[in-house]
């Protein structure tokens, strides 16, 4: 039963944040089907997400390879993973085979994981994968990402030599608490004027994902086109308590 009610709780908190979503959108004069909302499911339990999944909601996303590989067949197929954590190159083979309907890959920090995920595509006879840039917009080094000045090349690097990829925009996560401040939002759409500007493609076919629970509805009257929203539509996480 208390799965029942967790999962009519999220379906529930989803359809707010949809609402906030939307209204956000509109008040920077945006389309209503301008934002993408990605449901971050870590820690959750499959019968809560799939209560999200029978509100309606197709798109989640998770933070780590085993939790994702684990999940994704016990859930329909017609699902739209995202792939939003640290992506290391030897976890990447596992990721990709064993998530067929892994849509996107948010997290691409150098090289070495384009490369890498680019090769994997095309052994393993996938359609090409999308991918967004992380860019690390706070300067912590505790996060990942390639450093702005570095991400114009990076993209490029995706766009020109990984055929196999489809390079779709940037993304970044906030200051250290995960709420962010508006600097790291105005960063990367700076970041994406250039990008767009030595890529010749317009800005609108060049995705921004930042925005999470705590500051989405300020991401997308920012430009966010694509927001991760987990503890306000799930609550709070759920780790393994340790011995």
């Amino acid at each position: 039963m208390a799965s029942v009610a967790a999962a009519e709780g999220a379906a529930a908190a989803l359809r707010s944040v949809l609402s906030r979503a939307q209204q956000a959108a509109a008040r920077a004069g945006r389309a209503p089907g301008s934002v993408r909302v990605v449901a971050v499911s870590k820690t959750k339990p499959v019968p809560v997400i799939r209560g999200v999944y029978d509100a309606g909601h197709r798109c989640f996303g998770e933070n780590y390879v085993q939790e994702l590989i684990d999940k994704a067949p016990q859930l329909p197929e017609d699902i739209e993973w995202h792939f939003i954590g640290n992506l290391q190159s030897n976890k990447a083979k596992a990721l990709l085979a064993g998530v067929p309907n892994l849509d996107m890959v948010e997290s691409v920090d150098d090289e070495k994981i384009a490369n890498r995920l680019d090769r994997l595509v095309a052994d393993l006879g996938r359609k090409p994968l999308k991918v967004l840039v992380q860019v690390n917009t706070s300067g912590e080094e505790s996060k990942f990402g390639v450093d702005p000045s570095g991400c114009v090349e990076l993209a490029k690097h995706v766009k020109l030599n990984c055929p196999n990829l489809v390079f779709s925009g940037l993304m970044t996560i906030g200051m250290l608490d995960y709420s962010s401040t508006p600097e790291n939002f105005k960063t990367l759409s700076n970041c994406r004027k250039e990008v767009c500007k030595e890529l010749s493609i317009p800005e609108e076919q060049c995705e921004l994902s930042m925005g999470m629970s705590a500051d989405f509805e300020q991401a997308i009257e920012m430009g966010s086109t694509n927001v991760r929203v987990g503890s306000t539509i799930f609550g709070a996480r759920e780790y393994p308590k340790k011995n």
